[in-house]
């Protein structure tokens, strides 16, 4: 009976280190997978060279954009900036791709390299490290942006995948579901074998020259890509480097939420968004479904902000100023940041204005921007459009209202109680600074059309 008891004891004992090793293995595997929620802990604030340069930007030009963040913008929580897409192409064109006759640059195993003759510091196989280390001596982040899948010239000429022997790129590829609008690349099938060595191999590149943000494009719509969304989310983890995912571009489908909230950073809402009333109109549509999503570390993305000056050698439309009144502008901005989206901007930052540079950096802005939480919509009706959250610190209360109709003015009213406030509240308008007053049970304001109003509400006590 004592040796049964023993043996019964030593058991049980056993049984319960083993359970214990299980709950610490699942500790440390949920650890690892919540590791890069800590990365963006409130919403990414940068420059893309996208809106203003296209495929053509020239590291002279990402010197002067983050020279210009460096000493107008650093201060203000603006950090990343952005080399936007085909930076591997020596002969790029803007108002389109150049598919034609692009010449790539690629490396023995099947990776984009930056073209030298767009960015000389990339010379002697050197990459993108001296560019990022000249954005990191700024106090910046650097960005760069890249194409889901394998380029069709690592295919075409099976160049072998570093760290899979003997696999080469023509076995892991598939012509199914290729981009549509950029040939560069064809999609990585997920389960061949070698499909993760691939983008552990892109991501350890990356690593090496020091990349903090990657935008990765094709990945959201017109089809979800959960598996290759999977594998860079793994190659990221990997290759022992912080750095921020966004997905791009939209629309996300809100059916994939749980999931791309689970693997990257921020994720696109809808497609790319410029300078007319419209896109802006569109995009407080598509986010009522979206509503919710956005917690520290993982962000809806509202895309890029087009003000300031444009299409320098762009996509949409020839040089210019951005086309957006003072009025829509103001109603961009509040809407980005009380929604909390990834604040991109697109112009050409050395070309701001005082008005465009004021955007930027309003400090009441940006700190509800950082610091809110609780993001709601109150109502949206008939052209009118009500928006709230809180700071839980400080016990404020934010709301926007915006008269989204193209010709009416309107009084928009919204009850106090409907914000959980109660009783004598104090209003300032967070744009301008000026107090409003002592409100009482209503808030009314008359806007005229596109505009808006963004308010910081105190309790009275």
């Amino acid at each position: 009976m004592k040796r049964n008891r023993c043996f019964a004891i030593i058991f049980l004992f056993a049984l319960l280190m083993s359970c214990g090793s299980t709950n610490k293995k699942s500790n440390l595997k949920t650890k690892e997978e919540s590791n890069f929620k800590e990365w963006a802990q409130t919403p990414p604030m940068g420059w893309n060279s996208w809106d203003c340069y296209g495929p053509t930007v020239k590291e002279h030009e990402i010197k002067s954009n983050a020279n210009y963040m460096a000493e107008n913008l650093k201060s203000y929580g603006w950090e990343y900036v952005v080399v936007d897409i085909r930076w591997y192409v020596e002969n790029p064109k803007s108002h389109g791709y150049n598919q034609m006759d692009p010449i790539y640059v690629v490396d023995e195993y099947g990776r984009y390299l930056p073209a030298i003759n767009r960015f000389p510091s990339a010379s002697d196989s050197n990459g993108f490290k001296a560019l990022a280390d000249f954005v990191h001596s700024k106090g910046l982040k650097f960005g760069i942006h890249m194409m889901r899948g394998i380029p069709k010239y690592a295919v075409e000429n099976k160049l072998p995948i570093k760290g899979a022997d003997g696999i080469t790129a023509d076995q892991i590829y598939s012509t199914e579901n290729q981009c549509k609008w950029l040939k560069d690349n064809y999609t990585v099938v997920a389960t061949k074998p070698g499909a993760q060595e691939y983008y552990n191999s892109i991501f350890e590149l990356y690593a090496q020259w020091g990349v903090d943000f990657i935008k990765i494009d094709d990945l959201s719509a017109p089809i979800y890509h959960k598996d290759e969304i999977e594998l860079i989310r793994k190659a990221i983890d990997k290759c022992g480097r912080k750095i921020v995912f966004s997905t791009s571009p939209g629309e996300t489908p809100v059916e994939a939420a749980g999931h791309v909230s689970g693997n990257a950073n921020m994720w696109r809402m809808v497609n790319d968004v410029w300078d007319s009333w419209w896109h802006i109109e569109h995009l407080m549509d598509v986010s009522q479904e979206w509503y919710g999503y956005g917690k520290n570390g993982t962000w809806p993305d509202c895309d890029m902000i087009p003000l300031g000056r444009l299409s320098i050698r762009g996509e949409v439309g020839d040089d210019r100023m951005s086309k957006l009144t003072r009025e829509e502008q103001y109603t961009l901005m509040t809407f980005f940041t009380i929604f909390k989206s990834p604040l991109f901007f697109g112009g050409d930052l050395p070309s701001n204005d005082a008005f465009t540079l004021s955007l930027l950096t309003n400090t009441e802005v940006l700190k509800m921007h950082a610091e809110s939480s609780q993001v709601r919509q109150v109502y949206k009706e008939k052209g009118k459009l009500a928006i709230t959250s809180k700071n839980e610190n400080e016990n404020y209360s934010y709301l926007a209202l915006f008269n989204t109709s193209d010709d009416k003015d309107l009084t928009i009213e919204v009850a106090l109680e409907d914000l959980e406030l109660m009783g004598e509240v104090k209003s300032t308008n967070l744009w301008t600074g000026e107090e409003s007053g002592v409100i009482r049970n209503i808030l009314t304001e008359n806007l005229s059309p596109h505009s808006s109003v963004l308010y910081k509400l105190e309790q009275r006590k």
